[in-house]
């Protein structure tokens, strides 16, 4: 039969004499049928066996002709194919009447006879019935298909991975087996093979932990997964894989087991020899451990060289675990700023959204407030990415001496009349790469700090000059720049220095700081490819100095002048929405209604792709980029290739993303302002 297509979506009508195959084919087209006129049976078996749902005949076109070619035709039909007839007879001319209709009936199997005069309702009512008879036969045939082509990977699977498939019956006991699983037993292709031969075919000290992991499967429906030893009619001994899985009635019953299995013989003689070699091993530390104590008892008050080495490696392994404890939280830091963007734009967006429509002053005062909040906590959230290195930096060279000069006005004005502010710096340093904006909030952030650490009031000196961190190891003492920021005040003590870089870490007062000061500009400072050092003592003050890396390009101003925010045109667009987050997206398509924008939502890329598929018409994508199965970067580039002339605006609550996911794509960071989308749009929509 033809594949399901135009071809096979074609009606014919087989009525030579008179009007009747005009009428009928008037009439079905009339309710959206296409439908074409045959001259004879020998053309209708032609057309129908290109492809056909349904075959219209007149019973006086075929009521003395020769019937076996059609026969034979609708005798060759697959199993999921029926082609449906519908026999247009003479008034009281029935089939119980009309022996010659009820041959007619017999070779055409599926048909309905419709007597002249007809109604054309009934005709065209019969001829829908008929063609979806017809598509749920193609259904049919599609399930088949998809049976057997999966069979076939089954199958490949099997083959390439040696495994054997096997199926055991629980009540009676009886196994079904592939000729790999009879190998695996040292059973040839065609050798008999019981439920029997299999059980005595396991190595006697394995058989009854074999038996009790069977009945467990087959009494709970639990998975069926054993290694055990088999004897093969030769005597040698081979290790076998099972795993299966339980089949059950409806009652929930175990009726069967469906598994595989594998020889591991090979692995498991090489995991024997390397528990031989572990444990020769094992006795050479063991033998090597003596000789060191005896060489120990032989080199002892060389002493203060080896105290020296040990408290060297101590130091070294501290560090090491520090900088993993600090990854490992940076990473968890890092995903949860990324979730929180997410609620801070649903909470921002609905917000905004509010305080458009609500008129009066009183409630309005309360969104004002409301939105500050929420804003504060998207600042909280940029400082957490900062700490998680997932902010996006923008390095250059930059002129430190010029960059921290310009911040004196600054912070005289933040750290207050009681502190005594000294700025000194190498006017012949070279640029740092580092991004002038994080560097000048990691130096607040440090001065404050200070501050906050001279509740008395005190002196804080910053000095811009070139150096050697004290951690970098000797193998690459390269100098670089720093910005050194000392305090005279409280200092602090072992355990709280060695604490301070730790996220949430405050020795202030509830609710009088977050405790991701220092651990930002840690991040920052990593992220820039550099370090912090702090160093205090009780009663004698602080000092934190900032690494950075020395540029290798000339150093562009320390502070450019502020870009006026470009606005562009609203044009309103019909907007397709990407988010797996059912609260974003919704909070996302009211901003964009609000704008004036028509909106079509999808919560994945998969449904994205579909919508476009059918030919809706869309101006531009909006998606997220943390989605499961595709990311929205994933979806950007398959609709750069499909659809290269729509646009797509990414949004995601990371500024930076992986490496290998880099694209010339629009970005517009979560949480974002209403102004901010409408923007992003504008910007993303104005004409060429």
């Amino acid at each position: 039969m033809s594949p399901s297509g135009p071809l096979s979506e074609r009606v014919f009508v087989l009525a030579p004499h008179g009007r009747d195959a005009a009428i009928a084919i008037s009439i079905l087209r009339e309710a959206g049928i296409s439908a074409v006129a045959c001259s004879d049976l020998p053309a209708l078996v032609e057309c129908i066996g290109e492809g056909a749902a349904l075959a219209i005949i007149a019973n006086e076109a075929i009521d003395a002709v020769n019937l076996r070619p059609l026969a034979a035709f609708l005798h060759q039909q697959p199993p999921w194919s029926d082609l449906p007839f519908i026999v247009l007879t003479h008034r009281g001319g029935g089939p119980e009447r009309n022996p010659a209709l009820a041959r007619i009936g017999e070779v055409l199997g599926n048909v309905t006879f419709l007597e002249r005069p007809f109604h054309p309702a009934t005709l065209a009512s019969m001829a829908k019935v008929a063609l979806r008879s017809r598509g749920r036969q193609y259904q049919a045939r599609a399930h088949l298909d998809e049976l057997r082509e999966a069979e076939k990977r089954l199958q490949t699977a099997l083959e390439g991975g040696h495994l054997g498939s096997w199926t055991i019956n629980v009540e009676p006991k009886e196994l079904a087996a592939s000729e790999t699983y009879r190998s695996h037993f040292g059973r040839k292709p065609n050798e008999p093979f019981s439920y029997s031969d299999l059980a005595g075919s396991i190595h006697p000290d394995d058989l009854p932990r074999r038996n009790a992991a069977l009945e467990l499967s087959i009494r709970t429906g639990r998975d069926y997964r054993i290694e055990y030893r088999a004897i093969w009619p030769n005597g040698s001994t081979h290790w076998i894989d099972v795993r299966a899985r339980c089949v059950c009635d409806s009652s929930g019953k175990v009726q069967r087991l469906v598994g595989v299995s594998a020889d591991i013989t090979e692995r498991k003689i090489l995991e024997h020899e390397r528990e031989r070699l572990l444990a020769a091993l094992a006795a050479e530390r063991a033998s090597l451990a003596d000789l060191s104590k005896t060489l120990e008892q032989r080199v002892q008050e060389r002493t203060a060289e080896l105290v020296a080495a040990t408290t060297a490696r101590e130091r070294a392994q501290e560090q090491l675990l520090q900088s993993q404890k600090m990854e490992t939280i940076g990473q968890l830091t890092g995903g949860v700023a990324h979730d929180f963007n997410n609620l801070l734009l649903a909470v921002i967006g609905n917000l905004e959204i509010l305080r458009k429509r609500l008129p009066d002053e009183g409630t309005r005062m309360l969104l004002d407030s409301a939105l500050q909040g929420a804003e504060r906590g998207a600042t909280l959230t940029q400082r957490m990415l900062a700490f998680a290195r997932r902010q996006d930096l923008k390095s250059a060279p930059t002129d430190l001496v010029q960059l921290i000069l310009g911040m004196r006005g600054l912070l005289e004005r933040a750290l207050g009349p009681g502190i005594h502010l000294t700025v000194s710096a190498d006017q012949n340093l070279p640029p740092g790469q580092v991004d002038a904006n994080q560097v000048e909030l990691a130096v607040l952030n440090l001065a404050i700090n200070a501050r906050d650490a001279m509740p008395e009031g005190g002196t804080i000196s910053i000095d811009v000059g070139r150096g050697v961190p004290q951690a970098q190891d000797n193998s690459s003492r390269e100098p670089n720049l720093c910005i050194r920021v000392a305090d005279t005040g409280t200092g602090m003590d072992e355990a709280t220095l060695t604490r301070a870089i730790e996220p949430f870490f405050s020795t202030k007062q509830p609710g009088k700081g977050t405790g991701l000061g220092l651990s930002m500009v840690h991040g920052l400072a990593v992220q820039l490819g550099g370090l912090l050092e702090l160093s205090s003592e009780l009663g004698k003050g602080t000092v934190a100095t900032l690494w950075l890396p020395i540029a290798s390009a000339i150093a562009l101003p320390a502070r450019d002048k502020p870009a006026v925010a470009e606005t562009y045109p609203v044009r309103l667009a019909n907007i397709l929405v990407v988010d797996d987050d059912a609260l974003v997206r919704m909070s996302t398509v009211a901003l964009l209604k609000d704008l004036g924008h028509s909106v079509i939502d999808a919560e994945s890329a998969k449904d994205a792709l579909q919508i476009l598929e059918t030919g809706e018409s869309v101006d531009m994508v909006l998606t997220d980029q943390a989605m499961p199965e595709m990311s929205g970067v994933e979806l950007a580039q398959v609709i750069q290739c499909r659809y290269p002339t729509l646009p797509v605006l990414l949004a995601t609550g990371f500024a930076e993303l992986p490496s290998e996911q880099q694209l010339n794509l629009p970005r517009l960071t979560k949480p974002y302002r209403l102004a901010q989308l409408q923007n992003a749009i504008g910007q993303l929509l104005q004409p060429p």
